[in-house]
């Protein structure tokens, strides 16, 4: 997101909130923040989004800031929202893309089921924009001599009301699939959850991570946090490997935006294979195997 921001011109900085988080400020100004704005306070610790959205206005009535950028995550979410709330300002969110057209703001936004890209805009300012996960490759943008200012939040205290008394992690290994370049995905052409493992082990042949369909997780194939689709998440890897898909436009809207889609199925039919760049008509109980073979042998 910084690198975007930076190369629409003006004047960008990066926000940390947090505890113990004042030695990353650096790594914001690689990638295009003139300025980091830090607040390491004991009370951000827990990943609550109340106390952010305080900071965060504060920021932005202190500093005239006019545009909020946040990178799509569950917890980005709740503080957009709640900062949209809390400054009477708009909102736009599943945002794909942003560029300056004489001298204002227009994002590119996703609808009626990611079939068309509209263009969305701001009545007044300040803008607070969420972007889809993955819209945007890191690009290092050196600024110079990064400033770092501290600043200590004002905490209102109905903010502070909830606490956070436990944090559950799924067990998991690898890359998510929101960070993962390379993703294996699943669908019901498997045909028996047990069949995961031969995605399991192609993926970790090639340092991905293991995706599923609504259809899959639904069917407790395999966990929630992996569905890619319309109502899962939205990945942009480098490579996915669609097994035993379809291509229902539900998982469609989930995956598009992946720089290379391979297909492997059965059915020459299938609805995948319209778009996808590389379509394999075959079994993949017998492919994919093969497929981590050849991986292993080229990686040794």
């Amino acid at each position: 997101m910084l690198g975007k921001a930076a190369s629409l011109g003006g004047d960008v900085a990066g926000v940390l909130l947090g505890s113990g988080v004042e030695g990353l400020a650096h790594q914001a100004g690689i990638y295009g923040a003139a300025t980091v704005y830090v607040a390491d306070d004991a009370r951000l610790e827990a990943p609550l989004p109340q106390p952010r959205v305080d900071a965060i206005a504060q920021l932005v009535g202190e500093q005239g800031i006019e545009t909020v950028l946040f990178a799509q995550s569950i917890l980005a979410a709740d503080i957009a929202a709640g900062l949209a709330a809390r400054l009477d300002a708009g909102l736009n969110w599943q945002l794909t893309d942003i560029a300056a057209d004489s001298g204002t703001l227009v994002g590119k936004q996703s609808a009626l089921g990611d079939s068309v890209v509209v263009d969305v805009g701001w009545k007044t300012t300040p803008r607070i924009g969420l972007f889809r996960s993955g819209a945007f490759d890191p690009v290092e943008r050196a600024t110079g001599q990064t400033q770092i200012q501290t600043f200590e939040p004002e905490l209102q205290e109905f903010s502070l009301a909830a606490e956070m008394v436990e944090q559950a992690h799924a067990e998991e290994s690898g890359p998510s699939i929101e960070d993962a370049n390379v993703i294996v995905a699943g669908g019901r052409g498997l045909g028996e959850p047990e069949k995961f493992g031969l995605l399991e082990e192609l993926a970790k042949a090639l340092g991905g991570a293991v995706a599923a369909t609504r259809a899959v997780v639904d069917a407790g194939w395999y966990p929630y946090s992996t569905q890619v689709g319309q109502t899962g998440k939205s990945v942009s890897p480098t490579l996915y490997i669609a097994c035993g898909i379809s291509g229902a436009i539900q998982h469609k809207v989930g995956m598009q935006s992946s720089k290379t889609i391979v297909a492997i199925n059965k059915d020459p039919n299938a609805p995948i294979f319209e778009f996808a760049d590389l379509g394999v008509v075959g079994d993949l109980h017998a492919i994919v195997p093969k497929l981590t073979e050849l991986v292993r042998a080229r990686k040794s």
